[in-house]
């Protein structure tokens, strides 16, 4: 039942802004206009949140495709090493984006209840957590990347040109790893705008480093593969100082204090025990794709060149979309730390919706366009047919991706994260990766196989978690 002064009850409460204000909620959107998202109109509010996420999760994807668009110059082996690269850089992701869940979940509760002190020392606990994790996983990678890549299937050919791109890109992991999770206590606080303004500042730098080191531009040297490694770690590194500064002197509704910097084993503990199970949550879902590169390599430079193209460009439209589930998730954690569940529940579907209508958009423009696109990639004809076929493949599930999206985050904004890791679980390991290997081999589908199984498993996933979320056993966890 809602509330009488709930505003989720008005007929227009999940309605974008009306169009009278369109450009003054957009400016304030990208401008990160100070807002309380646990009351008034809904629509504004997600509108508040989301546009600056998606603009900041299209800085993300852009970080993915313009790699690939300046390496695939280099040739396949090189554009191979990247994708057997991010293959290994999703445990890194995997560890942030599950500390990040904590943070999120954590951060977004703290404000709901207007305790911006309490807000202030999660944010510490988390960036030393994360210090510590980045710190060893970066030494690890930068000392065995030729043996990983090796691991991952990865030929002599691709090993001697991509070593020095796995170096730079894991030893250098720390700068992504504190990025995400920095970023995603700003979206918590309900600063999206603070972190899109970072992400914007690092991949402009990536852009105009990748051509020069990777060609050698004026007097640079000629890196090769190995240059678009050292541009993103530059771009990402300047991001990461860029929002420690604001951190310290105050952005939006979150500030760390002299006061804050000490260890509080406490918060510390409640953070890490909701990010452990986050981040299992996120492996199991993550490292299925470890498992999807396997089936690929098997196929051949030329079909984990073709893979690696298709599977950017799905991230470059996914990203964005990301944002909207972004913004669902701070708005459930704020709503429920305000004691408005109602209200939680009503912005996750209204956020769905979007989402929905907005990949769907771009899924068609994928499964029409995917030659005009991918031609932008790839001169090389195997390679071309593979990413085409993948694109196609995969656009007929965006919708569903979307959905998925959305409802997934929107549990973990409320600190459930045991629902969607038991989801995860099944959809990936039990379905998605043993009927890609089915489908690849037995039934000499190759690697479209790994693209349809993809398609298949994120359908299963977004309903399933629609059914599971109007349960609404979610709006009794406690942060």
């Amino acid at each position: 039942m809602h509330s009488s002064n709930e505003s989720v009850s008005t007929p227009d409460a999940s309605a974008p802004p009306p169009s009278g204000g369109l450009w003054r909620d957009l400016r304030d959107a990208l401008r990160g206009t100070a807002h309380d998202y646990t009351s008034g109109p809904l629509g504004r509010a997600i509108f508040l949140l989301a546009v600056p996420m998606v603009v900041e999760m299209a800085m993300e994807s852009i970080f993915a495709v313009v790699d690939v668009f300046f390496v695939a110059r280099v040739g396949a082996a090189a554009v191979a090493s990247v994708g057997l690269t991010e293959s290994l850089m999703i445990v890194i992701y995997t560890l942030a984006f599950g500390l990040s869940i904590g943070a999120t979940a954590t951060v977004s509760r703290r404000i709901g209840e207007k305790d911006a002190d309490a807000a202030g020392r999660a944010a510490v606990q988390v960036i030393l957590l994360g210090t510590l994790i980045s710190g060893v996983l970066g030494l690890v990678g930068a000392v065995f990347a030729p043996q990983l890549l090796a691991l991952m299937g990865a030929d002599a050919e691709v090993i001697a040109v991509g070593s020095g791109y796995a170096r730079w890109m894991l030893g250098g992991s720390g700068t992504a790893f504190l990025l995400f999770v920095v970023n995603a206590v700003f979206r918590g606080a309900g600063d999206p705008a603070v972190a899109m303004r970072i992400l914007i500042v690092a991949n402009s730098i990536n852009i105009v480093l990748d051509p020069v080191l990777i060609f050698g531009l004026g007097p640079f040297p000629e890196l090769g593969v190995t240059g678009a490694a050292i541009a993103t770690t530059i771009g990402r590194g300047i991001g990461l100082l860029m929002a420690f500064w604001m951190l310290a002197r105050g952005a939006g509704h979150l500030a760390i204090r002299p006061s804050h910097l000490k260890v509080e084993p406490a918060t510390m503990l409640s953070i890490a025990q909701l990010s452990g199970l986050g981040t299992f949550q996120v492996a199991i879902g993550s490292m299925s794709w470890i498992g999807l590169v396997r089936v690929v390599s098997g196929f051949g430079p030329e079909a984990m060149a073709g893979y690696t193209i298709a599977i950017r460009l799905v991230i470059f439209a996914m990203m964005p979309a990301f944002g909207l589930g972004g913004a669902a998730a701070t708005m459930v954690g704020q709503s429920l730390g305000a004691k408005k569940p109602e209200r939680a529940e009503a912005a996750v579907w209204a956020a769905a919706k979007y989402d929905v209508a907005f990949l769907s958009t771009i899924g068609a423009i994928f499964l029409i366009g995917a030659p005009f696109i991918v031609s932008f990639f790839t001169t090389d004809a195997a390679v071309a047919k593979v990413a085409v076929d993948g694109l196609r493949w995969m656009s007929l599930g965006f919708p569903f991706f979307a959905a998925g999206m959305v409802l997934e985050q929107s549990f973990n904004g409320a600190g459930d994260t045991w629902t969607p890791t038991w989801i995860n679980l099944c959809v990936y390991w039990v379905l998605q990766i043993p009927l890609a290997w089915l489908l690849s081999y037995p039934l000499g589908m190759k690697q479209d196989g790994v693209f349809i199984a993809v398609t298949v498993s994120y359908s299963v996933l977004a309903v399933v978690s629609g059914l599971l979320f109007k349960r609404g056993a979610w709006k009794l966890k406690h942060v």
